[in-house]
């Protein structure tokens, strides 16, 4: 019994430290590839994606009845600034996701009292606007995302073109 108690000993340590990496790392590759996927009209720039269909799910398990409009964004150029215009009379909500899938920031039309709003995204030691409302985060990395609520999928038409007034952009600072 004691020749085998170095054996496990071993690998248990490699099993706990392959774990550790694991739940470090994942989140990561993760948000890796929802950034590629939801990134269509690139970096620091609001797409406004196609309703869900079976044939067609860029995030897992995306709701049928919500148009889902995203930023993936990139703070190493400067802070990004997310500007959201709610439908009236319509659900609507941002989530802001940073690189390693935690929320970090998260409104719904409601709490906006149905108005439009302006986030900036922000590393520390980033200048930012002065009276901006600001979400600091420790990642230069993440995913803003939109979500509009549908009665039914053939009422986007007449909701998309107030729905692309929302957007996303790095900021200028002016000097």
């Amino acid at each position: 019994m004691r020749r085998w108690l170095g054996p496990i000993l071993f690998g248990l340590i490699v099993a706990a430290a392959i774990a550790w990496a694991a739940i470090l790392y994942i989140p990561y590759g993760l948000m890796g590839i929802a950034i590629d996927r939801l990134g269509q009209g690139g970096v620091n720039s609001m797409s406004y994606g196609n309703l869900a269909t079976p044939e067609r799910q860029p995030v897992v398990r995306p709701s049928p009845d919500l148009a889902y409009s995203s930023c993936p964004y990139d703070l190493s150029k400067g802070p990004v600034a997310i500007d959201v215009v709610p439908v009236p009379g319509r659900y609507s909500s941002l989530s802001i996701f940073d690189a390693a899938t935690d929320v970090i920031f998260v409104r719904n039309d409601v709490e906006a009292g149905g108005k439009p709003y302006r986030i900036v995204i922000a590393r520390d030691g980033q200048i930012v606007p002065p009276g901006a409302e600001i979400v600091r985060t420790n990642h230069d990395r993440g995913i803003a995302l939109v979500r509009l609520l549908l009665k039914e999928p053939a009422e986007i038409g007449g909701l998309d073109a107030v729905r692309r007034q929302s957007s996303c952009q790095v900021v200028t600072i002016p000097k």
